[in-house]
């Protein structure tokens, strides 16, 4: 039996809130059980250097989580002067998956920048991350459809969600929290497109290798998940 009583295959439950952030050309505030992440989306007229004159822009994202999103107070990166290696990889994370499923053409010479911080944490904040940065992305790529700044069709060509499996105590689960993510034998992340393609996978053995076949469990309940929070995007943008 899991700490929290769920089933094998049981997520928490998982919220997606449009539009609360008021200047933000897009917004989410995705929630994960007791995983809360606040998503941004702004809309910059410049894109970046290296992509001058292609015609092409770029989508990206920057991660973080608030001092006390922890059961302790976490030191604001901004006072050791540069973001931490977890940070970058997270943001970095978050940013591939979008691009994933984004026309970058037609977005024209312009940089879309989510904001994913980070309110509180109990277990799959990069997963939270990217589940709500595709809906702020969507509203941000919409606010710029009305405003004819779009170069022919949605350049969003696909959802994009993630979500946490691991072994706990020997068997497969999905969706860790902090109390399983931290004794977890396995550890993994899965980013999937809305068609069932595989943008990244992330696993990690916390002590004895795992096996092809815990491996494909994984990637079957990470399938499944990601099944419904597409499900979920889907009713929150129609």
């Amino acid at each position: 039996m899991r700490p929290s009583k769920r089933a094998a295959d049981e997520m928490r439950k998982v919220t997606l809130e449009r539009g609360v952030v008021r200047y933000a050309e897009g917004s989410c505030m995705v929630t994960f059980g007791e995983t809360k992440v606040l998503c941004a989306a702004t809309v910059e007229e410049k894109g970046p250097p290296w992509l001058r004159g292609t015609g092409k822009g770029w989508v990206t994202a920057e991660y973080s989580m608030l001092p006390r999103a922890t059961h302790e107070r976490t030191r604001r990166e901004v006072s050791s002067g540069k973001p931490s290696g977890r940070t970058q990889e997270i943001q970095r994370l978050v940013g591939r998956s979008l691009r994933a499923v984004v026309d970058l053409t037609a977005i024209g010479e312009r940089q879309i920048v989510v904001d994913c911080d980070v309110l509180q944490a109990d277990g799959g904040t990069r997963t939270a991350s990217i589940t709500g940065a595709w809906v702020a992305l969507h509203d941000a790529l919409k606010w710029m459809e009305g405003r004819g700044m779009l170069k022919g069709a949605n350049p969003l060509k696909d959802h994009v969600a993630a979500i946490s499996c691991g072994i706990v105590a020997g068997n497969p689960v999905i969706d860790l929290d902090y109390v399983e993510d931290s004794g977890a034998q396995t550890d993994a992340n899965f980013v999937i497109t809305g068609a069932g393609g595989l943008v990244e996978v992330q696993g990690t053995a916390e002590g004895a290798p795992f096996s092809e076949e815990e491996l494909l469990a994984l990637l079957k309940l990470a399938k499944g998940g990601v099944g419904k929070l597409v499900a979920l995007q889907k009713a929150a943008v129609a």
